[in-house]
C-alpha cells in the first residue's frame, strides 16, 4: 500500500485519482479531518506517524513548504528546514523503521539552480546550486533522506520536476493562460529561450513507475515533458488551446530586459525571457519513461479545466 502525504493539494490531488483510476491500493493524508484521510495534524519533527505507516510499503512524499513569490517569514530558510527537512526527516526515519520499502520525495529542479545556458541543460548528476531558501531547503532534505537510506536501506527516489502546470494550476502559470487568451500581440517574437516545464499527468506517472521500478532504488530523476518552449511558443500554444491566435512582435531581447530593469522587474523578466532547461536522458535510459502526453495535449487538458472553472 502507498502512503500519499500532501494529498489534498495540486500534485496530490492528481496522484490519489490517478491510483484510484489504476485501483492501486493507497492511503492519503491530510492535517485537518477530511473523509477517508489519515489525519495527521501539523507536519514537524516531532509528528507520529504510527498509525499512518501501518501495513505501507510505499511512502510518495509531497507535502512541503512550497516556493512563494512574495515571502512574509522573517526567517525563510528556517521556516522552509521546518517543514521541508526536519518534518521529512521525521517521517522517513519513521518509515524506514516501520518497514518501508520505498520512499518517494518530491523535490525541485531548484536543487539545480534558477536558469541555464543555451545548450546546457540541468542533469541530475550536476553539482547543486539553489538561489533561494525554497531550493535549499529541498536540496538538504535530499542528503538527509539518502542518508538515512545509506543507514536503514530504505530506498529513496528522489524527483526534480521543473514548473509543473495542469487542471487546477494556479499563481502565474494561470495568470500567462488568462493573459494568452486576449487578443493583442506580444513583444516576445525574438525571444529564443527554452524552457522545460511537466505536466501533471506525465509528472503522476513518473512517480507510480518509479514507485515500482526495481532500477529506481537510490537515484535522484529529472523530468519533463520532453520538449521545450521559448516563452513565445508557450503563448502561442495555449492561445491555440484557447481558440486564438497569438501575434508575437520582433522586439528585441535588449529591450525587453532594459525596460524590465527600469520598472524594477528584473526578477520577473528572468522568469519570462530566460532559460531553464533539464535533460531527462538518464531518466528514459534507466527507466525506459517516456511521457504519456505530449505539451499539446497537456496545456489543451489544463486550458479546458480552467475555462470550465470560469463559466
Amino acid at each position: 500500500m502507498i502512503l500519499v502525504t500532501g494529498a489534498t493539494g495540486f500534485v496530490g490531488q492528481a496522484l490519489c485519482a490517478e491510483l484510484s483510476r489504476r485501483r492501486m491500493e493507497y492511503r492519503p493524508v491530510s492535517r485537518s479531518p477530511r473523509s477517508g484521510f489519515v489525519v495527521i495534524g501539523t507536519m514537524n519533527s516531532d509528528t507520529d506517524w504510527s498509525d499512518a505507516l501501518a501495513g505501507i510499503d510505499t511512502v510518495i512524499h509531497l507535502a512541503a513548504r512550497v516556493h512563494v513569490m512574495n515571502e512574509s517569514a522573517a526567517d525563510p530558510l528556517a521556516a522552509f528546514r521546518a517543514v521541508n527537512v526536519d518534518a521529512t526527516v521525521n517521517l522517513a526515519r519513521q518509515a524506514a523503521g516501520a518497514g518501508v520499502k520505498r520512499f518517494i520525495f518530491l523535490s525541485s529542479i531548484k536543487v539545480n539552480g534558477e536558469e541555464t545556458a543555451e545548450g546546457k541543460p540541468f542533469r541530475a548528476s550536476d553539482a547543486p546550486y539553489p538561489e533561494d531558501a525554497y531550493g535549499r531547503s529541498k536540496l538538504e532534505a535530499e542528503g538527509a533522506l539518502l542518508a538515512i537510506s545509506a543507514e536503514t536501506g530504505m530506498e529513496v527516489v528522489i524527483i526534480r520536476p521543473p514548473l509543473v502546470y495542469g487542471p487546477g494550476v494556479k499563481a502565474n502559470f494561470a495568470s500567462l493562460m488568462k493573459w494568452a487568451s486576449r487578443p493583442f500581440p506580444w513583444p516576445f517574437g525574438m525571444i529564443r529561450n527554452r524552457r522545460s516545464l511537466v505536466y501533471l499527468g506525465n509528472l503522476v506517472d513518473f512517480m507510480l513507475l518509479s514507485a515500482r521500478h526495481p532500477a529506481a532504488g537510490n537515484r535522484v530523476f529529472l523530468v519533463s515533458d520532453g520538449e521545450d518552449l521559448s516563452i513565445g511558443q508557450l503563448i502561442s500554444k495555449l492561445s491555440l488551446a484557447a481558440g486564438r491566435t497569438a501575434w508575437m512582435l520582433p522586439v528585441p531581447p535588449a529591450l525587453l530586459e532594459g525596460l524590465a530593469a527600469l520598472l524594477g522587474r528584473r526578477a520577473a523578466a528572468q522568469r519570462l525571457l530566460g532559460s531553464l532547461q533539464v535533460d531527462i536522458g538518464e531518466t528514459r535510459l534507466v527507466t525506459g519513461w517516456s511521457p504519456p502526453y505530449s505539451v499539446e495535449e497537456g496545456l489543451a487538458a489544463t486550458v479546458a479545466s480552467a475555462e470550465t472553472k470560469a463559466r
